[in-house]
């Protein structure tokens, strides 16, 4: 019951921010070139215009992935911290078949990065 609650809400309060909110604080956690990277694009500096207020939107299949991301990054950083929360998404991950995070959620392998979560908060492992 208790994770369901956890989960429940950080997906509650990433959906109530808006995309423009969530870019820029995933830009000041992770940098423009890694958000681009998990959100497809291939231009680096696309993040900083997606979190300007007059910049142009992302995308829904970007948004989708920077939505999933922030909530990702919440409930790490609540859970392990800020520099925990980051060396997660930037390293190789044996829950993802040893593929970074930042792969993972670019590909919309959401349920399994979610689970990769899940299991650094449990520290468990059943790969």
């Amino acid at each position: 019951m208790a994770v369901t609650t956890h989960v429940n809400a950080a997906h509650a309060r990433t959906i109530r921010l808006d995309i423009r909110e969530i870019t820029r604080r995933l830009n000041a956690s992770l940098g423009g070139t890694l958000v681009a990277s998990l959100s497809g694009s291939k231009d680096h500096k696309l993040p900083y215009r997606w979190a300007k207020a007059d910049g142009p939107a992302p995308k829904n299949e970007s948004m989708r992935r920077l939505q999933f991301a922030y909530e990702q990054w919440t409930k790490l950083v609540e859970s392990e911290g800020e520099h925990v929360a980051r060396a997660w998404f930037i390293g190789a991950n044996p829950w993802l078949g040893y593929d970074t995070p930042i792969t993972a959620i670019r590909e919309d392998r959401f349920k399994e990065a979610g689970q990769a979560v899940q299991a650094i908060i449990d520290d468990t492992f059943s790969g």
